[in-house]
C-alpha cells in the first residue's frame, strides 16, 4: 500500500512539471505569432507600395504605346493614299512611254530576240575561240530592260557579220590550249571556218562552258587525223581535210569509236590465247621457211657435182649411201635409199602437222570465247534484264571478237602450212627423184 502511494505521488508531481513546460511553450509561440504579424503586415505594405509605383510606370508605358498606335495609323493612311495616288501616277507615265516609244518599242522586242538567238550561236561557235567576248554584248542586250542605244545595236551587228564572214574563211591564230591534265600552252591553231580546229597534234575542241581550247580525248581514226597534220604543216597549194558540218557533233561520234587495239582486248584471255597459237605458229613456220630454204639450195648446190657428195644436205647423205654401196644389186640398194629417205624425212617434215593442227584450233578457241560470252550475256539479262542494251555490249563483243580473232588465226596459218608443206615436199620429191635414178643407174649395169 505504501508503495502504491508513493507511486501515486511521483506521478501527479510529473503531471504537473509537464503542464508548467507546455504553458511556458505556448507562451511563446504566441508571443512569436503576434510578432510574425507585425512584419508580415510591414511587409504587405511594402509589397503593395512597390505595386503602386510600377502601376504608375506600367500605365505610362500603356499610354505612351496607344500614343504609338495612333502615329502608326496615321502614317498608314497617308502611306495608302500616296500609293494609290503614285499608282495612278505610274499608270500614266506607262500610256506616255507607249505613246512616246512608237515604232521603237517593236524594234526593242526584235533586238532583244535577235540578241538572244544570236547569243546561243556565237557563244558556242569555235569562232569564239579566235575573237573571245563577243557574247557579253549581246546578253547585256537580250536581258536589257531598256530601249537598246544605238552602240549595243552595232555591238549585235558585228557579232553576227563577223560570224558570217568568218564561217567561210580559214584562219591561224595563236591561242592557249588546256591539255587533258589541265597544264597550259601557247600553241598555233587552225580555224576552218566554223567546222573545226587543228592543231600539229590533230583536231582540238572549243569548250563555250569555260572558253578554253582543249584537245580531244582521243583523235579520230589515223586516216583522219593524218589527214589534219598533214592539212596544218601546209604553207602553199591545196591540201585535203576532214571537216565535220555539224560543229563537232560527228567528230564526238569518231572518238568514240572503238580502235583495233581496244577490239582485240575485248577478247579478254580466249583472245589472247588465239594470238599466242598465232604466234607459235608463225615462228615454227619461220623456222621450218629457214631450214628449207638453206636445205633446197644445199641440194641445188649438190646437184651440180654428184660425185663428190657432201653431208652437210640430204641428197649429199643419199649420194654417200649410193657411193659406198655401188656394188651390191639395185634391190638391196633401193632398200638402203629408202631408209636415208626415212631418216632424212622426219627432219623435213618437223613441226608441219604442228602448224596444220594450230589451224584447226584457232577457229575451235574462237568458237570456245564464243560460247563463254553468250552464257555472259544471259546472265546479264538475267541480273539486270534487257532495258539497257549498254549492259550486254561487252559480253557480246567477246563473242564477235574471239569468232574473228580465230579465223583471223586460222587463215594465214593454214595459208603458212601449204607453203610450208609444199616446200618440204618439194625436198623430199628431189630425193626421191634422185634415188630412183641411182637405182635405175645400178639396174642398168647389172642388165648390161
Amino acid at each position: 500500500m505504501k508503495r502504491i502511494l508513493n507511486f501515486v505521488m511521483l506521478a501527479a508531481s510529473m503531471s504537473v512539471a509537464t503542464s508548467a513546460l507546455a504553458a511556458n511553450e505556448l507562451s511563446d509561440l504566441l508571443k512569436q505569432v503576434k510578432a510574425d504579424r507585425v512584419s508580415e503586415a510591414k511587409l504587405d505594405k511594402k509589397r503593395e507600395a512597390e505595386f503602386k509605383s510600377a502601376r504608375a510606370d506600367k500605365q505610362a508605358l500603356l499610354n505612351s504605346a496607344k500614343k504609338e498606335l495612333s502615329n502608326q495609323q496615321a502614317r498608314n493612311k497617308r502611306l495608302t493614299r500616296d500609293y494609290a495616288a503614285n499608282e495612278i501616277t505610274l499608270a500614266q507615265k506607262e500610256v506616255e512611254l507607249d505613246n512616246a516609244k512608237g515604232t521603237l518599242g517593236e524594234m526593242f522586242g526584235v533586238s532583244r530576240s535577235a540578241a538572244a538567238d544570236a547569243y546561243g550561236k556565237i557563244v558556242t561557235s569555235i569562232v569564239s575561240a579566235e575573237y573571245p567576248g563577243r557574247g557579253e554584248a549581246l546578253s547585256r542586250i537580250a536581258n536589257s530592260k531598256e530601249i537598246p542605244a544605238l552602240e549595243d545595236l552595232e555591238e549585235l551587228w558585228f557579232a553576227l557579220q563577223t560570224e558570217m564572214t568568218q564561217s567561210g574563211q580559214i584562219s591561224q591564230f595563236t591561242a592557249e590550249v588546256t591539255s587533258l591534265d589541265g597544264s597550259k600552252s601557247t600553241q598555233t591553231v587552225t580555224r576552218i571556218g566554223t567546222f573545226n580546229l587543228v592543231s600539229d597534234d590533230g583536231y582540238l575542241t572549243y569548250n563555250d562552258e569555260v572558253g578554253q581550247i582543249q584537245p580531244l580525248p582521243k583523235q579520230p581514226a589515223g586516216y583522219i587525223s593524218e589527214t589534219a597534220a598533214d592539212f596544218f604543216n601546209t604553207s602553199s597549194g591545196y591540201a585535203g581535210v576532214y571537216v565535220d558540218p555539224s560543229q563537232g557533233g560527228i567528230l564526238a561520234l569518231e572518238t568514240r569509236k572503238r580502235t583495233l587495239m581496244e577490239f582485240y582486248h575485248q577478247g579478254e584471255e580466249v583472245g589472247y590465247a588465239i594470238t599466242v597459237l598465232l604466234i607459235i605458229g608463225s615462228l615454227i613456220a619461220l623456222e621450218r621457211l629457214l631450214v628449207l630454204g638453206s636445205m633446197s639450195s644445199k641440194i641445188k648446190a649438190q646437184e651440180k657435182n654428184l660425185d663428190q657428195p657432201n653431208e652437210n644436205n640430204p641428197l649429199g647423205r643419199l649420194l654417200k649411201i649410193y657411193h659406198d654401196n655401188k656394188s651390191v644389186d639395185a634391190e638391196t640398194l633401193e632398200l638402203k635409199l629408202d631408209e636415208g629417205i626415212l631418216r632424212e624425212t622426219p627432219s623435213v617434215d618437223r613441226g608441219i602437222n604442228l602448224i596444220k593442227m594450230f589451224a584447226a584450233i584457232a577457229p575451235l578457241m574462237g568458237l570456245l570465247g564464243t560460247v563463254i560470252g553468250m552464257i555472259m550475256t544471259f546472265q546479264t539479262i538475267t541480273l539486270f534484264g534487257t532495258g539497257d542494251p549498254k549492259i550486254m555490249a561487252g559480253n557480246i563483243s567477246l563473242a564477235l571478237v574471239t569468232t574473228a580473232l580465230g579465223l583471223i588465226c586460222a587463215l594465214p596459218l593454214i595459208l603458212i602450212h601449204s607453203v610450208v608443206a609444199g616446200k618440204a615436199k618439194g625436198v623430199l620429191q628431189k630425193l626421191d627423184e634422185q634415188s630412183a635414178g641411182l637405182i635405175a643407174a645400178i639396174a642398168e649395169k647389172e642388165s648390161n
